[in-house]
Order: structure tokens, then sequence, then C-alpha cells
């Protein structure tokens, strides 16, 4: 099987009376729905490439096997905050893997949730590289020691929050890395 060699990132957001119905909302609306989406573990193959969502979604066909890393979480409560994001941390070595990391929770915001996630997957690196860190510390604290490292280039996140639906429909949320094979 191909490597990947691109990715994109992808969040959307479904509301409907069913589960499912929400979350094939949400899949429409990151984009993601005409495909047969495969979840994977959480390595970014070495070289991959960080592209454009649009420039991604041209180079898929519909119904075509997709792999992704994604994160999802759904409730029927009104007013309950969820939030589905996935981390990623890429190291300065090209030919070096990266990771990302799926994460999801309750009752925070976008911002708390984009930055643990952010933290799983530069945590899950640093260790991979050998940077010493104490698990601990809080996440600017590590995230300074990272830099110090010179070993890990680049973090960051694709989040999605919502609050659940007032009428007590099921609300969906989605955050994905959508990898690209070319042939």
């Amino acid at each position: 099987m191909p490597v990947p060699t691109k990715f994109f990132l992808t969040k959307g957001i479904g509301v409907h009376k069913d589960k499912l119905g929400s979350f094939e909302h949400a899949l429409r609306n990151a984009g993601i729905a005409r495909f047969n989406l495969v979840e994977v573990s959480s390595i970014l193959p070495p070289g991959c490439l960080y592209i454009q969502k649009e420039k991604g979604l041209m180079l898929l066909k519909d119904g075509e096997i997709v792999y992704t890393v994604m994160s999802k979480n759904s409730t029927n409560e009104p007013y309950r905050r969820l939030s589905a994001s996935v981390g990623i941390a890429m190291p300065k070595d090209k030919s070096q893997y990266g990771y990302l990391s799926e994460y999801h929770a309750f009752g925070i915001d976008e911002e708390k949730a984009g930055e643990y996630a952010e933290d799983l997957a530069a945590t899950m690196l640093a260790s991979t590289l050998g940077v010493p860190f104490n698990p601990d510390a809080s996440y600017d604290e590590k995230k300074e020691i990272w830099k110090i490292s010179n070993k890990i280039v680049e973090t960051s996140h694709i989040t999605h929050t919502a609050v659940g639906d007032e009428n007590g429909l099921w609300t969906t949320v989605v955050a994905a890395a959508v990898f690209i094979v070319e042939q």
C-alpha cells in the first residue's frame, strides 16, 4: 500500500434527530461525506505535505477509500458543550514521522480542546525523538522545551466545538486530518 504524501485538515458540525444522521451532516459540513472513510492511528508519514482543504478535495474522487485520523463527539443533551480536535506535531527532520492525536471532550472550549490535542501529539513525538521533558509540566512549559530542542518544527490543531441542540436533537462535531495517497 502506498504511503500518503499529502494531508489536509477539516472540521464540521451536524444536527439531526438521529445520531447517525447528525454524524452524516457533520461529514457533509466538513466536505468529506462523499468518501469511504477509514480511520487510522496517529502516524503522520515522513515528508507528508500539508495542503489546503480545497486542493485536497480536488485530488479525491467520489467513493474513494480515504484514510483519516478523525475525532468525533456527539450529544443529544440540550446546551451541553462538546468538542472534537486533532492535534499535529511535525518533526524538523522531514525524513522522520510525526504524530496526529484525536481528542474529544465535554464542557471545555475550543482553545482548551485544541491545546490538549496539540499537546498529546507533541508529547508523543517528543518521546519518540528522545526530547527530555516533564510530562506534568504545563503545555506552555513543554512547548518551550520542544522549541529549544530544535527537533519539533511545528505543532498545531484543528478543533470544532458546539453546544447541544436546545430541543434535544443529536449534535455531532468532527475534526479530521485527511490523507491523500497519490497513485
